[in-house]
């Protein structure tokens, strides 16, 4: 799978002989002296690939990258080389995230699967963002009287309890609870519950249907 693949690291020498292997092996690659350099020029995560990661750079390490990326919201996974690994260091990354941690030297077998992973994990993680982005922007589409019915609805009350509770009639529920469907587009309420479940307001949702 082809890809961008963005490589971090101060040392040049390692860095220009890294970019020739990736280019060789179909790769685009957009190389950076130092952690602020990326966050300078911010990678646009829409773009299908990963960073390539040092853990040891002046100024900024890779972990403190990590980190704030992770703040910015990126989704490209991270790809760890270290020359000095340790074992808190590859734990703490990993849990932070990471996709892995290579050691240097790195056949190019093992740093070419290591690649391939991650950018097909960006390419699934970003489908399944933008895929929330939308249903986010549906919901907030809704009305606030559509977005009660929506509560009510998913939380598995009927039209005649939700139009007792919001003070309507049922036949009012019926009509907002069709435009709730028609404007989340989905066919059914299985879909409608799964979006939620999905976006993590289930539980919001009873609490405000109560």
């Amino acid at each position: 799978m082809p890809g961008l693949v963005h490589f971090v690291d101060d040392d040049a020498s390692f860095q220009r002989a890294m970019e020739r292997r990736l280019t060789i092996a179909g790769y685009e690659v957009a190389t950076y002296a130092s952690a602020e350099h990326l966050l300078d020029r911010l990678p646009n995560d829409s773009v299908l690939g990963c960073i390539l990661l040092d853990v040891r750079m002046l100024a900024m390490s890779g972990p403190e990258l990590q980190g704030r990326l992770s703040d910015l919201g990126s989704t490209l996974p991270i790809i760890f080389l270290s020359g000095y690994p340790d074992i808190p260091t590859t734990v703490r990354t990993i849990k932070a995230g990471a996709v892995d941690f290579l050691t240097k030297p790195v056949s190019s077998d093992e740093l070419l699967r290591a690649i391939e992973q991650a950018i097909a994990l960006h390419n699934s993680t970003y489908r399944q963002k933008t895929t929330l982005d939308i249903v986010r922007t549906h919901l907030a589409a809704l009305t606030p009287r559509e977005r009660q019915v929506f509560d009510h609805v998913i939380c598995g009350d009927t039209n005649k309890q939700a139009a007792r509770v919001l003070g309507c009639t049922e036949r009012t529920i019926k009509a907002h609870r069709h435009r709730v469907m028609d404007k989340m587009k989905v066919q059914s309420l299985v879909e409608l519950v799964s979006l939620a479940e999905r976006l993590g307001i289930l539980a919001g949702a009873a609490a405000n249907a109560g």
